[in-house]
């Protein structure tokens, strides 16, 4: 037996040939970020108490996965071919897949906030900033960042300082607002994409610096 989370039935396959169409303010999320952004989109699991709509019990990442037998909406899909493609997954979050159009920089939320601050004021670049509701800041920067960063920090410097900053790219999702990230609640904006930090985010060692220092200085 399956459970229902979000409109999602744990087990259930996609409504093939439904006519239900996805709730208005999910399916203009998904066309802004694949329309607007350029980003590809994944429908993704929900969770409730602990137990993920994919319906396996032994869920390794509850409500924090792309639903398995969910096709990608692409980049540069419209608002009806969105709209279509979410009517068969009701409910589901929305993911983005890392490692094509942005890598990821990840802290805890606490330093991003310290860091977000230094980077505006020194005027640099900055691509999209999100937090999630498990206490962590997510950079977007330029893809490659993820497979550089050993030897980025190594260059800074901070190769052995043991911080808490790591990198995300191809191969992982990100739950993206206003998403709820594994029942726990929604993931929001701490700097919102605009169509030049979206399309063309920052190379990684132009924040890294800063973004070490500050996860260094702040208490774990």
């Amino acid at each position: 037996m399956g459970f229902t989370i979000g409109g999602i039935r744990g087990t259930d396959k996609p409504r093939t040939g439904s006519r239900r169409r996805g709730r208005a303010s999910d399916c203009t999320a998904v066309a802004e970020y694949t329309g607007l952004w350029g980003w590809a989109a994944v429908p993704g699991a929900r969770a409730l108490d602990g137990r993920c709509s994919c319906g396996a019990a032994d869920c390794a990442a509850p409500g924090a996965h792309p639903l398995a037998f969910a096709p990608e909406v692409p980049a540069g899909a419209t608002l009806d071919e969105v709209t279509e493609a979410w009517a068969q997954f009701p409910g589901a979050a929305v993911l983005l897949p890392v490692g094509r159009a942005f890598d990821v920089l990840e802290v805890a939320e606490a330093a991003g906030r310290r860091a977000l601050v230094r980077l505006e004021r020194m005027g640099l670049p900055l691509g999209p900033v999100a937090a999630t509701p498990d206490g962590r800041a997510h950079f977007f920067v330029a893809p490659g960042a993820a497979v550089e960063l050993p030897q980025l920090l190594y260059r800074m410097g901070w190769d052995d300082a043991g911080i808490d900053l790591h990198g995300r790219g191809p191969g992982s999702h990100l739950t993206a607002p206003p998403s709820d990230h594994a029942g726990l609640g929604p993931v929001r904006w701490l700097r919102a994409p605009d169509l030049d930090s979206a399309t063309h985010p920052p190379q990684a060692r132009l924040i890294l610096g800063t973004l070490a220092y500050v996860a260094h200085r702040s208490p774990a």
